[in-house]
C-alpha cells in the first residue's frame, strides 16, 4: 500500500446513487486510485469515467494473480 495525502473538494455531489460512496469516489480520485475493492460494485457505476476500476475482493486477487 502507498499513502498518498490529499485534500478532497466537494465541488460534484451527488455522483453516486449512494450519497455516502461519493466521499470514497471522492478520495479514491484525488489519490489517483486505480481501483476502488469493495462487494458494493453496483454503486459505483459510472467510476469508469474518471478511471478508476471498481472491483471485488476476489477479481482484486485474480489481477493480482495475473501481474
Amino acid at each position: 500500500m502507498v499513502r498518498i495525502e490529499s485534500q478532497i473538494h466537494f465541488l460534484w455531489r451527488p455522483y453516486l446513487p449512494d450519497p455516502k460512496d461519493d466521499l470514497l469516489l471522492e478520495l479514491a480520485f484525488a489519490g489517483q486510485a486505480v481501483y476502488i475493492i469493495t462487494h458494493n460494485t453496483r454503486d459505483f457505476q459510472g467510476a469508469d469515467a474518471l478511471g478508476i476500476q471498481v472491483v471485488t475482493p476476489d477479481q482484486f486477487l485474480r489481477i493480482l494473480r495475473t501481474t
